[in-house]
This record gives C-alpha cells, structure tokens and sequence, in this order.
C-alpha cells in the first residue's frame, strides 16, 4: 500500500476548490495502489482548523494541520520546508500540489528539497508498475506528453478544474503539526494579497467561461459578454491578450499561452478568432461554443459547436434563451 500526500490550498481563511479537487485525486491514486493513506497537508492563520473536514469528506485519512499567524498570506519557503518533511515522514509514493498561482511557486520548492521530479500541469495520471505516468499539454497544447516519474516521491501539479471533487465514505481525523522552522523569519513576506473582489469568479475555478474577442469591435461592447456570463450564473468572463493589451479588459482576464490556463465545463468564445496563443489557454476546456461571423475562423476547428454570425446579432436572442432556459429549472 502506498501513501500520498496533497497540499491543500486556501487563501483568506477559506479553502480553495483546488484543494478539494487535489485531495480527490490523491484519494484516487492511493486506492489504485494499494489502498495506502492520504495525508493532506493544511496551513493557515489560527482559525484555518475549521476548513479542515471538507478535506477528510473528499478522502483525506488524516489532515496535517499547522495554524500560525504568519500563514495569514502565502508562506511558500515555510510551506515547502513543512511540506517536504510531511512527505518524508509519511513516505508516500507520490506528492500532489494544485498548479495554481500558489502551487506553481510551492512544488518546485519541495522537489528541489527532495531532489526529485515533477511533472506540472497535469491533466491525467496512473501508476503503472513502479511508475507514475503523467500528462500534460505541451507545444501550446498542440501535443499531449506523457511522462513517467520513477522516483520517490514523484510529485504532481495538478491543473485546476480538471480533477472533479468527490466526497468520500472516509472520515479524516485531523493532526496538529508545527513548523520545520519559524514561519515568521522567511525571508520573503508577503504583506497583502489581492483579488479580483469577492463577487468576480476566478477564471481557473469558473465551471463555465465567457470570452470575448476583437470581434466585439469596443471596449463597451463586452457589456455583450457580461450579460451573457450573468445569465448563466455561475460564468467568470475572459478574453484575449489583443482585448487586454488594447485595455479593453485587464489583464488578469487574459486567457491564453500567456495568460490564463482554463478547463471550464463549458466555454463560449464570442468573436475569437483562435490564435494559437489563445487556443493554448482553453483547448482543454470540455465543450467548447464558438460565435464568429467568419467560418474559416481557427477557433471552429477546435468548437464542439459552431455558431456563424453576427455576435450583435447573436447574443441578444442566446442570453434571454439562458435566462429562460434557468429560469425553467427553478
């Protein structure tokens, strides 16, 4: 039987869906090898104790707990270290981190504390043999790799949004842990961390995502778009580096090779052409919707469904059709 660890993420006091889609996967490994433990790993500011069961209900054996005041923000060089040994103590099999802004900065720490691998960006894995295999985009997401980590632990950041949370029958019990080394003297503080404000759904969590294009023509035109997300009700809006750079959208909407990964349950393209740049942000996306008036446009290469038209046109009728269509559902 084999052990694994996940790192859950949490930010502001509150745990992220990350970390319940990483404790899921974890629990998904462990019993495909044997059935071993999974042993989750949660820090925060004193208080952060009370996010922990969600974490034994998605299939966290025991949940390492460590609150410290000097966790109230991202303590990556603390959390490494706090990590590292956890992972060394638990001798798991395998290490797995979200690859979000967070978990990009954390795993490499920990691998480079450990000596060994990671494969990040994950977006499937099974152990075969003595091996995790592991794939991830690459080549603007052109060309799935495979990549088999032999080592131990061999450590895995996961994309978000593409691993489902799922409750589990276990009950986690929760540990108290303390720090390899005092939180307070990183040598890195981070001071404040801000967000997009508390009512705008982050891109990378959003089950379904909203673009816009050129093709909307102007800035104030996006209110198009807008509309379109609000009826959905559980849509974030994105858009494309040319919108972003034209300060049509700032740009932590910018969805794309340099920008944002996403893997929504549903995303609408609406006047995208599909660069490849772009298409490496979202190609992972699982039905993807495309509303152009140009039909030798990239993007329908890539669309389950294709829309041929005038977005102006378009939308007006699609966003009342949504707004009906939940409200139906109740």
């Amino acid at each position: 039987m084999a052990n694994v660890f996940a790192f859950a993420e949490s930010r502001g006091g509150e745990l992220r869906k990350v970390a319940l889609e990483v404790v899921t996967a974890a629990r998904t490994l462990a019993d495909a090898t044997g059935g071993g433990e999974v042993h989750a790993l949660l820090v925060g500011a004193p208080g952060i104790a009370g996010k922990a069961a969600p974490l034994g209900a998605h299939g966290a054996d025991v949940v390492h707990l460590c609150e410290h005041p000097a966790f109230a923000n991202a303590n990556p060089e603390a959390a490494a270290a706090l990590a590292a040994q956890l992972l060394k103590q638990t001798g798991a099999r395998a290490g797995l981190f979200p690859a979000s802004a967070q978990g990009r900065d954390l795993a490499p720490r920990v691998a480079a504390k450990l000596g060994v691998g990671l494969a990040s960006d994950v977006t499937a894995f099974s152990a075969q043999g003595d091996a995790i295999h592991a794939k991830h985009p690459t080549h603007t997401g052109k060309v799935i790799a495979t990549l088999a980590l032999t080592g131990t632990p061999a450590l895995l950041a996961l994309r978000p949004n593409v691993f489902t949370p799922k409750e589990s029958a276990k009950a986690g019990r929760v540990e108290s842990v303390a720090p390899v080394a005092d939180p307070a003297a990183s040598r890195v503080v981070v001071k404040e961390m801000r967000g997009g404000g508390k009512a705008k759904l982050d891109l990378s969590e959003a089950p379904v995502i909203v673009s816009g294009g050129r093709g909307l023509k102007a800035a104030e035109n996006f209110k198009l778009v807008e509309d379109l997300a609000a009826a959905f009700g559980n849509a974030a809006v994105g858009a494309t580096r040319a919108v972003t750079d034209d300060g049509w959208r700032p740009h932590s909407d910018q969805i794309g090779q340099t920008g944002r990964v996403v893997s929504p349950d549903l995303y609408v393209a609406v006047g995208i052409s599909g660069a490849i740049q772009h298409l490496a942000g979202m190609r992972t996306s699982r039905t993807i919707v495309a509303i152009n008036k140009d039909k030798e446009a990239p993007i329908f290469k890539l669309a389950d469904y294709g829309i041929v038209g005038d977005v102006f046109e378009i939308l007006p009728p699609l966003i009342e059709a949504v707004k009906a269509a939940r409200a139906s559902r109740g």
